[in-house]
């Protein structure tokens, strides 16, 4: 299943957040300058409480004015030097970074493209969708700011603390007390915010599939009233993310509670401590003034340590998450397998040879949803797949085209295991058209050609949406250019259904495999499409999973499957005479019970 929840098992965020290196090593050199300027920069900032103590102890104490105007020019200077350099810092990671954050979202979505149906299948879209979007853009901040900020915040707090001892070590020790206690509190707040992170944008994802599917189901929404129901859902996950949103906050706030008022108490003491040495005149004012100047400058490094590590738990929360996908193993078997010593002729149509499948997810001690199936389509026949609802029909028609993987046994074509060809070759000679017909938002023609090698153009379109008995294409505003919208939902079921039939004969397929193609389909219609189809189907080798006696007419033998196995073969006149229970179900009667 996939891990949709917080893991409660440990993990190291810097081992994690290594796995990111592949990425970023070929922008590695462009990082690094952009890191080293940040640390210039930052440092030059330091040098500036230097200056005050020169101009304090110097032209201010000697009253000279014309010193005081030479110090103010040097501070104005390390000023505009500090913002040009954390400028070009700025510019130096912007384009590299947007770069890492596009081919991350581009492996991720090839990856998907090669993941087993299988794996869809358990996986919620929204969890994917906020991976490929929201966890991508915490990786992108994470590299532009927290990781780069880290280390230099952590060098300039070193050179900052070096020059207060440098100054006067008493004082120093006194900044130093907060310390051990801040960095305590560092180390439990990484370990319970990770969690909470994880958490927070798991809720995200389940937010993100809640939405896309009130979208797409609108419709039922509507049609059923439940659009009151669907925003009570909606709130109470908004309220359960808000909840855990405020988690975070109550826990950013005690860390940056502890670790702003700890250093500015040890500030006031050192202020206090500092005061009377001056009085005392065992400390200059001078360096009185920039003790407490690099104190000051020390407390955006410090005080930003908090969210700083909240980003990089949330960053290695998005890397977990990202490769959970990209961990997943692909479609297994593309054309790796050596074929079996015995083969079939070169025109052998389609075999199932002992075939046997269980769900990756089912249970080991349930029945497989598919045992044993012996099965042989000639080449040029078409076989109607016959049997009640829950027999395994459109289970055993996924197998082909190796949308899943066979358990046992071996399926061929023309006497080729399938799982020793190539997929894209595969496909390329299997079409499929299911009974929820799947369209693009792109255009008419385009989820047309998409069954179609690379340069097919208008006439094979044409004869497509022909034989499909789609003509009304050419009727849309816009012709066969007519954009369909999400899911096609522009158009009638019995309209996306010929669409999706035309895209599996626009190829011109050599194995044909059609799950219940006709199923939203008038009576007049059915009629048009079946005699179109019967010039197809006499060039290509077919399964066709029938429901409607109308459908089954169209191959020259039929194929019985009862609770995952076939029980009896022959044409649909023989089984109507010699099988009861496919005369029931070619009756209706099965359905009226």
């Amino acid at each position: 299943m996939p891990p949709t929840r917080a893991t409660t098992k440990e993990r190291s965020a810097v081992r994690t957040l290594l796995r990111l290196w592949p990425y970023v090593r070929p922008v590695r050199v462009r990082l690094s300058v952009a890191a080293f300027v940040a640390v210039v920069a930052s440092c030059t900032g330091l040098v500036i409480p230097l200056v005050l103590k020169w101009m304090v102890d110097g032209p201010v104490a000697d009253r000279d004015p014309g010193g005081v105007w030479l110090g103010a020019l040097y501070l104005l200077l390390l000023g505009i030097a500090e913002a040009l350099l954390f400028g070009l810092r700025r510019w130096l990671v912007a384009r590299p970074l947007s770069r890492v954050e596009a081919g991350m979202r581009a492996d991720l979505y090839g990856h998907l493209q090669r993941l087993p149906v299988a794996f869809h299948d358990r996986w919620a879209s929204g969890q994917l969708l906020s991976r490929a979007t929201t966890d991508l853009m915490l990786l992108r901040m994470f590299l532009a700011f927290p990781l780069t900020f880290l280390l230099v915040n952590g060098v300039t707090i070193l050179v900052g603390v070096i020059i207060m001892l440098l100054q006067d070590w008493t004082l120093g020790l006194v900044i130093l007390v907060p310390t051990i206690p801040v960095m305590w509190t560092c180390v439990v707040f990484e370990t319970r915010y990770a969690a909470v992170a994880r958490l927070a944008q798991d809720q995200v994802g389940d937010l993100t599939t809640v939405v896309e599917e009130s979208v797409l189901g609108i419709r039922i929404i509507k049609g059923f009233g439940r659009h009151r129901s669907q925003a009570r859902a909606f709130r109470e996950l908004v309220r359960t993310l808000r909840g855990t949103e405020l988690r975070k906050a109550r826990m950013l706030a005690t860390i940056w509670g502890v670790i702003v008022t700890l250093p500015e108490a040890a500030i006031g003491a050192a202020l206090l401590w500092g005061s009377i040495q001056v009085a005392e005149g065992e400390l200059s004012a001078g360096t009185l003034v920039a003790f407490l100047s690099t104190a000051l400058a020390l407390r955006w490094p410090v005080e930003s340590i908090g969210f700083l590590l909240a980003m990089s738990q949330e960053a290695a929360t998005a890397t977990e998450r990202y490769f959970e996908v990209r961990d997943a193993a692909r479609e297994e078997g593309d054309g790796d397998r050596p074929l079996p010593a015995a083969t079939s002729a070169d025109n052998d149509g389609i075999r199932f040879h002992s075939v046997s499948f269980r769900y990756p997810d089912a249970s080991p001690e349930s029945p497989p949803t598919l045992a044993h199936i012996d099965l042989h389509i000639r080449p040029g026949e078409s076989m109607a797949l016959v049997g009640a609802t829950g027999s395994g029909k459109t289970t055993l028609t996924a197998l082909v085209p190796r949308l899943h993987e066979t358990t046992s046994g071996r399926i061929t074509l023309d006497g080729r295991d399938i799982t020793a060809m190539p997929r894209e070759e595969l496909r390329s000679l299997v079409a499929v058209a299911f009974e929820e017909p799947t369209l693009f938002s792109a255009s008419v023609g385009e989820n047309v050609l998409m069954g179609a090698e690379d340069g097919a153009g208008e006439p094979e379109l044409a004869r497509a949406l022909a034989v499909a008995q789609a003509d009304f294409a050419h009727s849309l505003p816009q012709g066969t250019a007519t954009q369909v919208g999400e899911q096609g939902l522009s158009l009638s079921g019995g309209q996306r259904q010929r669409l999706a039939l035309a895209r599996a004969v626009v190829g011109r397929p050599r194995f044909l495999v059609l799950d219940d193609p006709l199923s939203a389909l008038d009576v007049h219609t059915e009629a048009a499409v079946e005699a179109a189809l019967r010039d197809v189907l006499a060039d290509t080798t077919a399964l066709i999973v029938a429901h409607r006696p109308s459908t089954v007419l169209l191959a020259d033998r039929v194929a019985l499957l009862s609770d995952g196995r076939v029980t009896a073969v022959g044409t649909h006149q023989e089984l109507l005479r010699t099988n009861a229970e496919y005369a029931r179900l070619m009756s209706g009667e099965d359905h009226r019970r």
